[in-house]
């Protein structure tokens, strides 16, 4: 185990035994609060560093008070921890609580914009609250994380790698946790086909952990080793935008990010479908559009107004914002409930037309169930490009040859050959066309039917399906423990 993945173990060992901290989402919304204000510690000492060098005064965002070093972790002439200085037990909440958080939420006040580290402490400090009770958990947490060192890129690395976990066993948590973890091996395939370039815009309107942006960062690092100081500006800067209204996914996509490498993330926490589409301007468009956004949801009726194809379905809206948000030209590929193939209902029949007349639906990868833990939706991945109407479609149905679940989950092997098929639109057991030409032009209906022979059942064997019914038990008995300690 390394000295990260011991330091994330020891901190979830004490908020276990914290009455405020309950569930992972709370595990991770309180690390994630203390990892920031760490994290912006180190930057401020850097860029102090760096002003100090060039013969400049550097001008703190946080006043003294309330920076790491002097609240959480003041060291003496030893560089160890000031027992003098260091507060703790009801000393050390009672300053975070009625001091700290209600001056990082004020500070928004300072910004100049919506896209400073201002503003964003201040929108992340207005939305989460202290859950650490006890001020000597505290102590002890902050002891851990103050021994943390994220500087270096391999740090950061390692982190974001352990931050990515975190993540996935909050979705894996059940409750809502499932709606900020998206598979990570389907966010690569789905960037790999949408293959983004250097200095396009990438947006997510439902934004989520931000795994799509994060992948999409970690590609376009890999398509493009040789960078100019020009190009690392505009990827840091002008080149991954999202929208998040949940406040707990917009912390921890914030964070998220910072860990990947991007510095300050131009994350807005906003509803995305409270934005009238008709004031979407040229300005305003992207590129590249990447995006799971969360189905089953309802919206009401005044967010309703602000779309041509009214409906409460959120996925629906969401997909509305996603092709007006594109440029002509632009890619996108959104995931999205199988049913909009072929639901009857005057909403999905007119946004099929909206997005068979407008854009050219080239690709739907049709996803088994399993795909994402706890969500009983069987799903799609519809890949379109805007501005030119849809000929042919080609698809291909993921079958994986195994039960998904969550100790068998998807894994990048699964979507080698889809992602190999897909740049020829190639036919094959999987794989298959269908021109338009046989598509009904009233209900514009999708159905996903392998001419092939179908999905194929996967076999297996007698001990498989034995260890298959164990996991099934175990998982069920996880489950009716944690809801007796609810009762």
């Amino acid at each position: 185990m390394t000295v990260f993945e011991q330091v994330f173990k020891n901190v979830d060992d004490v908020l276990w035994k914290e009455a405020g901290c309950t569930t992972e989402l709370d595990y991770t919304e309180q690390t994630s609060w203390l990892l920031f204000l760490k994290y912006l510690d180190g930057l401020e000492q850097d860029l102090a560093d760096e002003a100090a060098l060039a013969g400049k005064k550097y001008s703190y965002i946080l006043e003294k008070a309330y920076r790491w070093e002097t609240w959480a972790a003041p060291k003496g002439k030893d560089g160890k921890l000031d027992a003098n200085k260091a507060l703790t037990g009801d000393d050390l909440r009672d300053f975070v609580n009625g001091k700290l958080f209600p001056y990082l939420q004020g500070i928004k006040q300072k910004a100049s914009g919506p896209n400073t580290i201002e503003y964003k402490i201040g929108e992340i400090f207005g939305e989460i609250k202290n859950k650490i009770l006890s001020g000597y958990n505290m102590r002890e947490i902050i002891g851990e994380i103050d021994a943390l060192r994220f500087r270096s890129q391999a740090e950061k690395h390692e982190l974001s790698h352990l931050y990515e976990a975190k993540i996935k066993n909050m979705g894996n948590a059940g409750r809502n946790g499932g709606e900020y973890y998206t598979p990570r091996p389907l966010i690569r395939a789905m960037v790999q086909v949408v293959a983004p370039k250097l200095g396009e815009r990438i947006y997510d309107g439902a934004v989520g952990s931000a795994g799509f942006l994060c992948e999409a960062y970690d590609h376009l690092l890999k398509q493009y080793p040789k960078r100019t100081t020009a190009q690392d500006r505009t990827l840091q800067e002008r080149t991954f935008y999202g929208k998040e209204k949940k406040s707990l996914a917009y912390v921890i996509a914030i964070m998220n990010m910072i860990l990947h490498g991007i510095e300050a993330p131009n994350i807005i926490h906003t509803n995305t479908l409270t934005e009238n589409l008709a004031d979407i301007q040229d300005k305003d468009r992207y590129d590249v559009v990447l995006a799971n956004p969360p189905f089953g949801g309802k919206e009401r009726k005044e967010v309703q107004q602000n779309f041509p194809i009214r409906t409460a379905e959120t996925a629906f809206l969401f997909l509305q914002h996603f092709v007006k948000t594109l440029k002509a030209g632009g890619r996108a590929a959104v995931v999205i409930k199988n049913t909009f193939l072929s639901n009857t209902d005057n909403a999905s029949v007119s946004l099929r037309k909206l997005i068979l007349e407008s854009c050219d639906l080239h690709t739907v990868l049709d996803c088994p169930s399993g795909t994402f833990q706890g969500a009983g939706v069987k799903t799609v991945v519809l890949f379109f490009v805007k501005g030119s109407r849809t000929r042919r479609v080609w698809f291909y149905q993921l079958v994986p040859g195994r039960n998904l679940g969550k100790t068998n989950p998807l894994n990048d092997n699964d979507l080698a050959e889809f992602v190999q098929l897909q740049k020829s639109f190639a036919d094959s057991p999987k794989s298959w066309s269908v021109d338009m030409d046989v598509v009904d032009r009233q209900s514009f209906e999708l159905p996903v039917k392998n001419p092939n022979g179908g999905e194929e059942v996967a076999q297996l064997s007698p001990n498989e399906i034995l260890d298959e019914i164990a996991t099934l038990d175990a998982e069920t008995a996880e489950l009716l423990a944690s809801i007796r300690t609810l009762l």
